[in-house]
This record gives C-alpha cells, structure tokens and sequence, in this order.
C-alpha cells in the first residue's frame, strides 16, 4: 500500500500502541473481545517499551494513522530492573491480584503484572528483546522486514550483540517471519518459541 512510513516514536503515540497491542493481541488475531479492561495487554507488552526506551520505538503510519510498530529494549536484565522499581508498582496499586478462582484473560494479565518481567535465559548472550506487530490493512506488504531493519540496525548502531524474542506457537507466520528475518530458534516451551538473532 502506498503511503506507508516509518518514523521514530512520539508520546502523542501511547494510545495507538495500546490499541494496537489489543489488536493483534491474540496470537496476531483481534484479542479486544477476550479481555475486560482492554489497557491490560499494552501495560505489558508495549507501553514500558515506549516510555522506558522511546530511542528503540517506530511506528508504520498511514493515511489513516498508525498501523504498526516495532519497540523494546537494549538490555533485558536492566529492562527488567526498571520494571520492577518503576512500572510494575503504580499498576500492582491499581490492579490486585485476583482470586484464584478467576481464570479469565484479565486475571491471567494482571497475575503477570505482579509476576513481573522475567528475563530470558538468553538475555546474556542476546541482551536486547523486542515486539513487533502491525494491524492486518498493513501486513503481507514487506512492512513488517521494514520495520525489523529499522529496529535492527538501531541496536547495530548501539553496540547490541544480539537480540531474543518470543512467539507463541500458534502464531505461525510469526515464526516463518522471524525466520526468514534471520533468527536462529534456540529454545521450545508449552507456550511457543525464543528465538535469537548475532548481530
């Protein structure tokens, strides 16, 4: 599609990340019917990126507005440590642990807020971490390789060597995507994949 830019992340921003994140939220497919509070997802999974490392956050726009992003971190231990002193705690205020007995998406989210981010073990090796995800108008066009080598070569430009991700295992053209990106899969779970990527 015609019209489709990359340009780096600015605060007027947050809200469409957050929706995006919603979005494409499960697995790659709408998640905006699966959860009650429909901030829940963004408060992980996109927000602290953009707020904590806006350097590393682009977005793909359009005419119509925003319709993609790529965001992360350069180091997954200090990510996490700023989590855990500066985000997680206004949002554990905000939202209690729920009882056990509630097993819906919006118990399982807000059980992981107060988990909190855990680094990957290969964080050492491949200290940067990274999410990318765009709205189905924006997908099958090469945006997404696009925004990858934007990412990519910010963290090139950093000093990075190396960078993970995860993909659960039903998001199948994520994982032919990461992989014909480059990445190497390095380590399976129940829930999907961590790749990895030298740089």
């Amino acid at each position: 599609m015609q019209g489709m830019t990359i340009r780096p992340y600015r605060p007027a921003d947050l809200p469409e990340l957050y929706r995006i994140c919603l979005l494409t939220g499960d697995s790659g497919a709408d998640a905006s019917g699966l959860y009650h509070d429909p901030a829940l997802l963004g408060h992980f999974y996109a927000a602290p990126y953009a707020v904590h490392e806006p350097d590393l956050t682009f977005v793909l726009t359009d005419l119509e507005g925003v319709c993609g992003y790529v965001l992360g971190c350069r180091d997954s231990l200090e990510f996490a440590a700023w989590m855990e002193a500066v985000w997680l705690p206004p949002l554990r205020e905000k939202y209690p642990l729920p009882l056990e007995a509630d097993t819906s998406r919006d118990a399982a989210m807000i059980r992981l807020i107060h988990k909190g981010y855990v680094p990957s073990s290969l964080a050492d090796t491949y200290p940067a971490h990274l999410h990318i995800d765009l709205l189905p108008r924006a997908q099958g066009q090469g945006q997404g390789r696009r925004l990858m080598e934007v990412f990519l070569e910010r963290l090139r430009q950093l000093g990075v060597p190396g960078v993970h991700l995860g993909v659960g295992r039903r998001n199948m053209g994520a994982v032919a995507f990461y992989e014909r990106m480059g990445f190497a899969r390095l380590q399976t779970f129940s829930w999907g994949y961590e790749y990895g990527l030298k740089l």
